[in-house]
C-alpha cells in the first residue's frame, strides 16, 4: 500500500465523518439518520488507519481479498440504510393519508356549519 493511497482512504473516511457531523449540526440530516452514516465512516477510518486489521479479520472469515470484505461491508450498510429509509417512506405516507383525511373531514364539517348558518353579510342583506 502507497503512502497515497493509505492517506487517501484516511482522508476520506474524515471527509465523511465531517460532512455527516455538519449536515447533523446544521439541521439538514436527522439523528436517526446519521448513524449509518457515523458507522460507515468510523468503519473506513478504521480499515484506513489499520490495514492489517482489514486483512485479519478478512482471513478470519475466510475472505480471499480483503478489499471484497470491504465492498461486503459497504453493501450491507447502504442495505440498511434503504431498509431504514423505506420503513420511514412507509411511516410517512401512513401519516400523509391519515392527516389528508382529517382534513377533508374538516372541510365537510366546515361546509356543513357555513351552510346551515346564515353569514352575518347574508342576514344584513336579507334584513334592509
Amino acid at each position: 500500500m502507497t503512502l497515497a493511497s493509505y492517506l487517501l482512504g484516511i482522508g476520506a473516511a474524515l471527509l465523511v465523518i465531517i460532512t455527516v457531523v455538519e449536515m447533523l449540526r446544521r439541521g439538514r440530516l436527522r439523528e436517526r439518520h446519521t448513524l449509518w452514516w457515523i458507522i460507515a465512516g468510523v468503519l473506513g477510518l478504521v480499515a484506513g488507519v489499520f490495514p492489517s486489521l482489514l486483512d485479519g479479520i478478512a482471513d478470519a472469515l475466510g475472505v480471499a481479498i480483503p478489499v471484497n470484505l470491504v465492498f461486503f461491508v459497504g453493501i450491507v450498510v447502504l442495505f440498511l440504510v434503504c431498509l431504514q429509509q423505506s420503513s420511514e417512506l412507509t411511516r410517512l405516507e401512513e401519516r400523509s393519508r391519515t392527516l389528508a383525511e382529517n382534513v377533508a373531514l374538516l372541510e365537510s364539517r366546515i361546509r356543513k356549519l357555513e351552510n346551515s348558518h346564515p353569514t352575518r353579510s347574508d342576514s344584513e342583506t336579507k334584513g334592509s
